[in-house]
């Protein structure tokens, strides 16, 4: 069974994506959560590194998600840009 290792969390108004993968970089699953879920889905993962474009609400989320003992990385936008190959949705990121 491959557990999680790393969790890239793409922050929207409402819903939130997340894509996880293990630790050879294998994903796992992708997931959309609203955002009265995110904190919940969180809760339930075994402690892992977690990455978001740093942006107004991603330290906010980043503490929140720190509490509940993972390692929380923002990653500023210019660094994000070159990871999106196709049209800009959330999920297709």
């Amino acid at each position: 069974m491959k557990h999680v290792s790393t969790i890239g969390v793409n922050l929207a108004k409402h819903v939130f994506q997340v894509h996880s993968a293990d630790i050879e970089g294998s994903p796992l699953f992708n997931r959309k959560l609203r955002r009265g879920e995110l904190l919940g889905f969180f809760e339930k993962q075994p402690p892992c590194l977690i990455g978001m474009e740093a942006c107004g609400g991603a330290h906010y989320w980043a503490r929140e998600i720190a509490k509940l003992g993972h390692d929380v990385r923002l990653i500023p936008p210019a660094s994000v840009k070159p990871f999106v190959k196709r049209g800009k949705t959330d999920a297709a990121g």
